[in-house]
């Protein structure tokens, strides 16, 4: 698959094929984490090409007036196979597409998704709906061969355009299928940024955005995409559905929220109003190093219950801050960073270091301040762990080349609940990994916080047994996955729910809901062919 630029983008992993690390790097790369884990340096899998894969033909065929949307090419189809899930590069890098899309479907505009669902369940074919194919969770995969007559993965990358800005409002309408840098690019001779940055953002789109109920860069206030959604408009097999842009709205159960988190399995998402800032022109950033990751951690409440709302406010433990480049694996590490479009910051950052200060936390003389639109100053520790966090995909699959059980899950709890969920948390995973691997490191990070809890995101390295790596994986995602429950935190915090999380978000979710959601499912999906197996079962339980 291209992408503007003539690129290609890997059909089996994270990214385009000229990114990531060089084979001399990924050497480097294998001799440190043999150093790290106490083992020999792993051998690296070369990455699979397309005359390497054997596919299996689509048991259904593109019906003539949709056929020239459709694609059963093997790149379209094996490029649609996976999300970019540890558990999807891995299969990858093994060549095992046995369960690819039948065929793939590009519509040009919203009548041709109406087409195409009138078809599939014409048909029996399971759709699933595709933006950017960045889900960690299995959540664009289509079910097995076994459970559906056919599937279809419906790409809706044409849909990639801001239709209308409206300046007054502050507000755009926009299609679903836009990719983040795309979305910005149309944004900025406005003077308008959503401001909303997840790790995935190069290669994730605005639909899936509000599908998955995603997570932002920023660390505070408006942290998830359902802070900037004014309306939807998406199409399901039984009619369309369109919200009424309001700043706000008490009348009865936001019908925007039914489709904020559905992952698919409701409709597809065509395009949304979006609530948009001015680009910021004041940044302002500092590095605060603490000798106790406790201590750090009631800094970070001082400052999430200080009403000051700093875009970055992320804490790393030791080890996350040696990974990161941001320190030397003796302190934990905490970013903070404000920007504005309206005013200086300086009193802002000042009364954030007060409050670091009183915990502990040794601040430096002088935090960096910028004065521009771009991407500002990034040298130090900020800078450091930025440049670690957009890379992070790539040396993942890095990683994962190398036989290694490489894995991320994180979660929110509460500040009462915090000390004795951390502890739960690391004790268990640690143990978990040690047992079933030999060896390995957990460390742990903010990624957001709250005034009443912060979102620890928790990191896995460790070694696997030659062809080891996904039953390996699975026993430590799940000794953490109940860890996270029995200690009072959710299943996910922004990475959803797909398939992988299933089995957690069934025990989280209440029952009455559960109920209610097939209901939904029921009557916007009646024949239950969007993206089945997620979330709900295809049909209500007996």
């Amino acid at each position: 698959m291209s992408v503007p630029g003539g690129s290609r983008r890997k059909f089996w992993g994270w990214g385009l094929e000229d990114a990531g690390p060089s084979p001399e790097h990924q050497r480097q790369i294998a001799h440190l984490v043999a150093a790290r884990l106490g083992i020999e340096p792993p051998a690296i899998v070369d990455p699979p090409r397309l005359e390497d894969l054997h596919l299996p033909a689509p048991r259904i065929a593109l019906p003539p007036p949709l056929a020239h949307l459709g694609s059963t090419a093997l790149e379209d189809r094996a490029g649609h196979t996976y999300g970019k899930s540890f558990r999807d590069v891995v299969r990858g890098l093994r060549r095992e597409f046995t369960n690819p899309p039948d065929a793939v479907f590009y519509p040009r505009d919203e009548a041709d998704i109406v087409a195409i669902l009138d078809w599939c369940t014409d048909a029996g074919a399971v759709a699933v709906p595709y933006g950017g194919g960045s889900s960690v969770v299995g959540g664009v995969e289509p079910p097995p061969r076994d459970a559906c007559r056919a599937a279809v993965t419906i790409d809706v990358r044409a849909l990639d355009r801001v239709v209308e800005i409206d300046r007054r409002s502050r507000a755009a309408r926009i299609q679903a299928g836009v990719l983040g840098p795309a979305l910005e690019d149309q944004l900025r001779p406005a003077g308008l940024t959503l401001r909303h940055f997840p790790q995935s953002f190069e290669f994730s789109s605005l639909g899936g955005w509000i599908a998955t109920r995603s997570g932002g860069h920023f660390a505070t206030l408006f942290t998830h995409i359902d802070d900037l959604v004014e309306a939807v408009r998406v199409v399901t097999p039984a009619g369309i559905v369109a919200t009424r842009r309001l700043p706000g709205s008490g009348a009865g159960p936001s019908p925007d929220r039914l489709f904020m988190g559905s992952e698919g399995i409701l409709g597809i998402i065509t395009e949304a109003w979006m609530r948009l800032q001015a680009r910021p022109r004041f940044r302002i950033s500092c590095a605060v190093p603490f000798a106790d990751f406790a201590a750090a951690a009631e800094a970070v409440r001082a400052v999430s219950q200080a009403g000051l709302y700093p875009s970055n406010c992320r804490l790393l433990d030791a080890g996350e801050a040696e990974t990161a480049g941001a320190g030397i694996g003796e302190d934990a590490v905490l970013l903070l960073a404000f920007e504005s479009a309206d005013h200086a910051l300086d009193a802002w950052m000042a009364r954030a270091l007060e409050c670091a200060r009183d915990h502990g936390g040794r601040v430096p003389s002088e935090p960096v301040r910028t004065r521009s639109e771009g991407d500002g100053e990034r040298d130090g520790s900020a800078g450091a762990w930025r440049r670690s966090f957009l890379g992070a995909p790539y040396l993942r699959d890095a990683l994962v080349a190398m036989g290694l059980v490489t894995e991320t899950f994180e979660s929110a709890v509460t500040w009462d609940r915090f000390a004795d969920f951390h502890r739960t948390v690391m004790a268990t995973t640690t143990d978990a990994v040690r047992r079933i691997c030999g060896a390995g490191r957990v460390t742990c990070r903010f990624t957001h916080v709250y005034p009443d809890g912060p979102a620890p995101y928790y990191t896995v390295l460790a070694p696997a047994r030659p062809g080891g790596q996904l039953e390996q994986w699975a026993e430590i995602k799940a000794a953490a996955s109940e860890a996270l429950l029995r200690s009072g935190g959710t299943i996910t915090h922004h990475h959803a729910v797909g398939r992988d999380h299933r089995p957690w978000y069934d025990k989280q979710r209440p029952g009455p809901f559960a109920t209610a959601l097939a209901a939904a499912k029921q009557a916007l999906d009646p024949a239950g062919i969007l993206n089945p197996g997620v979330l709900i079962d295809a049909r209500p339980p007996a």
